[in-house]
């Protein structure tokens, strides 16, 4: 087996599929309006997940797919098929929406566990400006990187996506079957869409089969649980993600609810009073509730940790990357060759300028000058090291959250050494640490793309105009999205519930509203809104006052609330947001050190000791942090992928391949396009049904009661273990769709 793109790049002058003097249609609108629509469609699906898990899977490909696709039929029904260059654009275009809902879903929700509201004009510059920063950023050093490194730095996805392009491409003269084996990869994509969108909806809609298949056990793991979420946007993570840190996510949570809560059980049940931070007897509480009250303070200080270590571990990288970084900055070559031409470096510097400038002057971020020029500084800094790291081990692999960790703490000890710890400080903090995320993630997505576009022959100031839209579009569709989400799963919370007699001055209030959501319905009154900024006789955040000053509600968010139960008795599903709590953990815990410090060290203690016995931390402690039911589906799906690649790599036509190339052969392979299909189905059937959570609150009151009596799948002694029946539909089709590409290619063979 030939791989064109190794052949071509073994050369000391690696040739592009495209000549340089050949001018193929490239930016044409269509494409565009294809790329930047299908990145809002991934972003979309890339939040939920990142919102759920804190993880996102790159979408180059499966988007270079569907458009082959998609241009493919309407050239059947006598349109005009896309070139090579045009596809390129469409997947270009298309994969800015998974880092800007990164970098959204990381940082953004930390600011209403500070005790602020999510403002919509907030976000939306937050994920425009931070979008944009990364991209003009990178176009600089994409000639040192990109170019003069191409042996060095491999580029993982970009290459895999430059190998689908290329292969179709090539498929236009060959025979019938090749053009056939295209249409059925997007078959495969599309055909898994449609699975996890049906399976969503008659999981969560229908009440068709338990959603949360669970497990308690008593004495002598008093507490511990073992519990997974049966979606299939969580195993296809886990296939997407593979084996080793599927597994090791997983045993995070297994430290967590089989270790770590009946430990906390064992000792504390029989204390006569609440051990702080908690507020009431650890003998009468679940292990939910160990797991907020502990745990999460356990799995923050581990998060940390390992995003510290992995930086640290880069640092010669850093080094290297801002070395070559400057000596080669603005080195655009040979500029009249088509493949060699960026955006002008005048155009650059005027919109990094215009970019602080806006950054500096919006309201909404209560940024000032200083925190400006850390964002200048972090940014250059950490989008070089991200561009770089990307070129190495992947976008999947790449320390973001890590950089983000880093420019947080230098923010908060910085403000804490110059006095400025007062509320409005959080969010200022908060906005410097959301666009260098945003500006480090959307960093490392250009240098994959320009890496698709350098093997492919693409003209790289198209290239980069391309995903300047394509990041614009997101961040303006994922912002709303992100509110949305939000809204759908909060909960107003009677305030006797949470401290009776609360009041303030409500003259002080000036921002009114009303109920949203299925509790519209029972209270139609307005209120005013107060943000409530300390912990002082009640917790910290949005409460909804009446015009006397008395609080009525306590505004629970969809994001990392605690309070899963509406006062009508239905059952709400929450946000975890593992990332976002970090963020605010951080800024709360240094700039008002209140962080319960004892918990937080042993988690620590517990990521140093991971990286002594060399197991890498940071997937291990989000692991720690999140519920298990998030990472046990996960692990199966690294399960299926570790069996299917092992049968896989065992056959006569990838025995002679090396490692690299078996890695790209596996990315390219039926189960991660059906994974894909997954992810964005169940994702997307996931937002759909959030949004619209208030028009369905009586039939799913009314489905929710009939299934409880009547269906043994939903409810009932055996309703665990039946409900994973439907799951596991899913993945025996994960593991057939590989098996029929193997059994192809053996009767090729013969």
């Amino acid at each position: 087996m030939t791989n064109p793109i190794m052949a071509r790049t073994s050369e000391s002058s690696p040739q592009p599929f495209v000549p340089a003097n050949l001018a193929p249609a490239e930016f044409t609108f269509r494409a565009l309006l294809l790329g930047v629509v299908l990145g809002a469609v991934f972003g979309a699906s890339s939040l939920y997940l990142v919102l759920k898990v804190g993880l996102t899977v790159s979408a180059s490909i499966p988007v270079a797919v569907i458009a082959i696709t998609f241009f493919r039929l309407y050239a059947k029904m006598g349109g005009r098929d896309a070139s090579i260059l045009e596809n390129n654009i469409v997947a270009t275009a298309g994969s800015a929406g998974e880092s800007i809902a990164f970098g959204l879903g990381v940082t953004m929700p930390a600011i209403l566990i500070l005790g602020f509201d999510l403002e919509i004009s907030r976000v939306l510059l937050v994920a425009v400006l931070g979008g944009l920063l990364g991209i003009l950023m990178m176009i600089p050093l994409r000639r040192t990187l990109i170019v003069a490194r191409h042996k060095e730095l491999k580029y993982p996805e970009g290459t895999a996506c430059a190998q689908v392009l290329i292969a179709a491409e090539l498929s236009k003269d060959s025979a019938a079957g090749d053009s056939a084996e295209n249409s059925k990869r997007a078959a495969v994509i599309f055909g898994g869409f449609f699975i996890g969108l049906i399976y969503k909806i008659g999981n969560t809609v229908f009440k068709g089969w338990k959603e949360v298949p669970s497990v308690l056990f008593g004495a002598p793991l008093k507490g511990g649980s073992i519990a997974a979420e049966i979606s299939p946007e969580l195993l296809g993570v886990g296939y997407i993600i593979g084996p080793r840190i599927a597994s090791i996510m997983c045993a995070g949570g297994v430290l967590a609810y089989l270790l770590l809560i009946p430990l906390i059980k064992f000792f504390g049940d029989g204390l006569l009073e609440p051990l702080l931070p908690a507020s009431k007897l650890i003998k009468d509480m679940s292990a939910g509730d160990i797991r907020g009250a502990y745990i999460l303070y356990i799995g923050a200080g581990a998060v940390a940790t390992g995003g510290v270590i992995s930086l640290v571990r880069a640092l010669p990288t850093i080094w290297r990357s801002m070395r070559e970084g400057l000596n080669g900055f603005g080195d655009r070559g040979n500029a009249q060759l088509r493949t060699e031409r960026d955006i002008s470096m005048r155009w650059v510097l005027l919109g990094c300028a215009a970019v602080i400038a806006a950054i500096t002057a919006a309201p909404s971020l209560h940024m000032n000058i200083f925190g400006a020029i850390l964002i200048l500084l972090c940014g250059f800094l950490f989008v070089t090291v991200s561009s770089r790291l990307t070129g190495e081990i992947g976008s999947s692999s790449n320390p973001v959250s890590g950089m983000t960790i880093a420019t947080l703490l230098l923010t908060c000890f910085i403000f804490l050494l110059l006095g400025w710890t007062s509320p409005p400080y959080y969010v200022t903090a908060l906005s410097v640490g959301a666009i260098v995320c945003i500006a480090c993630a959307n960093g490392g997505s250009t240098s994959q793309d320009l890496k698709t576009g350098f093997l492919v022959g693409a003209t790289p100031r198209l290239q980069q105009y391309a995903i300047i839209c394509g990041a614009l579009i997101s961040a303006l569709a994922l912002g709303p999205i992100l509110l949305k989400l939000n809204a759908a799963a909060t909960v107003y919370v009677p305030i006797e519930k949470i401290a009776t007699g609360l009041h303030t001055d409500v003259n002080t209030l000036t921002q009114v509203t009303h109920l949203e959501g299925p509790q519209a319905a029972s209270d139609a009154s307005e209120y005013r809104i107060w943000q409530k900024n300390d912990s002082i006789k009640a917790p910290a955040g949005k409460y909804l006052v009446n015009a006397t000053g008395d609080a009525v509600y306590f505004v629970d968010p969809g994001i990392n609330g605690t309070y899963t139960m509406r006062p009508d008795g239905s059952e709400v599903r929450k946000f975890d947001a593992p990332k976002a709590v970090l963020v605010s953990y951080i800024i709360k815990g240094i700039l008002d050190r209140e962080l319960p410090w004892a918990l937080v060290l042993f988690g620590v203690i517990i990521a140093l000791v991971l990286e002594m016995s060399g197991v890498s931390s940071l997937p291990f402690a989000v692991g720690v942090y999140l519920p298990l039911s998030s990472s046990a589906p996960i692990f199966v799906g690294g399960l299926v992928r570790w069996w299917v690649d092992r049968q896989r790599n065992a056959s006569a036509q990838l025995a002679a391949l090396s490692d690299e190339e078996k890695s790209a052969e596996s990315d390219r392979s039926p189960g991660v396009l059906l994974a894909s299909g997954y992810i964005a189905g169940g994702a997307l059937a996931g937002i759909v049904i959030a949004f619209s959570a208030g028009v369905l609150s009586n039939f799913a009151k009314a489905v929710d009661i009939w299934s409880s009596s009547n269906n043994p799948f939903y409810a009932g002694n055996y309703s665990s273990a039946l409900s994973l029946l439907p799951w596991l539909v899913l993945v025996i089709a994960l593991i057939a769709v590989n098996k029929s590409k193997q059994q192809k290619n053996k009767q090729v063979a013969n």
